[in-house]
């Protein structure tokens, strides 16, 4: 039996080096060399091409090289009876983590006011506050936020949490629900976006939601694009509603030409780097859960889709 690999890697070395020390026993195919489909088990895949892997005859699992799914959600014909397991390994976690923990600081430290500042010429102190007297705020309390929120907390910032139901987590003051996701806006003064894309949380950044955050909060996107109504953030940063973003992820990438995000004084923008599926430790994450299957166990991180992740 063999395993596909697809990814948008420009690179494929780390991959194949993996897989040859990792896996020796097993053939790998990598797109869009299929070899004999008939023969592929396993797909490990980015961004597949609809119909891809409704082509593969005897599939039995698909893996998600990153921690979200909708990548592989929106192909009308995958094959739902499926089980999709996301990524969940020490790289990508790390990698977030010291995103996360740079973003919040950055806007702590009000380094976005600096560079306006600078730009200007302008030589002036803004009063800054320590850790313990900052909230910062998480939506979606997953693998990768509470990886992040325990760092931060080891800072000393005063943390609050949401999630869609009850949840607790070490060091962070947890809500859920409706009410519980005003009460994380308000307590926010800096806002981390970590939620998964689904119909539920589609959007969930907007007008609404800007406005119920503190007056001049941060805003920190690193989970999907699609978690933001674009124009009314924009409108939030222009009124001061919104101090300064810290945008990785966007609703269309690469993000366009002309964008006002790109050259906004109170915007950061990065590529879609904030973590990156590290090679070797993935392709451990994802040969475990191949053996927990072939032992006839229940495989970690399979995604529930009825609530989207």
């Amino acid at each position: 039996m063999s395993i596909l690999h697809k990814s948008d890697c420009t690179n494929e070395d780390p991959w194949r080096a993996a897989w040859a020390q990792q896996a020796p026993d097993r053939s790998l195919q990598v797109y869009p060399d299929l070899g004999e489909v008939e023969t592929i088990r396993y797909a490990l895949v980015w961004d597949p091409p609809a119909g891809l892997l409704a082509s593969l005859p005897n599939l039995e699992v698909i893996f998600s090289i990153g921690a979200g799914i909708d990548h592989i959600a929106k192909d009308p014909e995958r094959p739902k009876h499926l089980p999709v397991v996301r990524m969940v390994e020490d790289g990508l976690t790390a990698g977030m983590t010291e995103f996360v923990v740079l973003s919040v600081l950055w806007h702590h430290r009000d380094m976005a006011a600096y560079a306006v500042q600078q730009n200007s010429g302008l030589w002036q102190e803004i009063e800054p506050k320590l850790a313990k007297d900052r909230k910062v705020g998480f939506l979606g309390m997953g693998a990768l936020a509470g990886a992040a929120a325990a760092k931060l907390c080891i800072l000393g910032f005063r943390l609050h949490g949401w999630s869609r139901s009850p949840k607790q987590v070490p060091g962070v003051i947890m809500h859920h629900g409706e009410a519980g996701l005003a009460e994380v806006l308000g307590e926010s003064e800096i806002l981390v976006c970590l939620l998964p894309l689904t119909a539920a949380t589609e959007g969930i950044m907007n007008r609404r939601t800007f406005a119920q955050l503190p007056e001049g909060a941060a805003f920190v996107n690193v989970g999907r694009g699609g978690l933001v109504v674009e124009e009314d953030l924009l409108a939030a940063l222009n009124c001061g509603q919104v101090g300064s973003a810290t945008l990785d992820v966007f609703r269309q990438e690469p993000l366009r030409a002309g964008s006002p995000f790109w050259s906004h004084p109170k915007v950061v923008v990065t590529p879609h780097i904030a973590a990156k599926t590290m090679a070797e430790s993935a392709v451990a994450s994802v040969m475990a859960n191949i053996r927990r299957f072939e032992a006839g166990e229940a495989m970690l991180n399979v995604v529930d889709f009825e609530r989207g992740y």
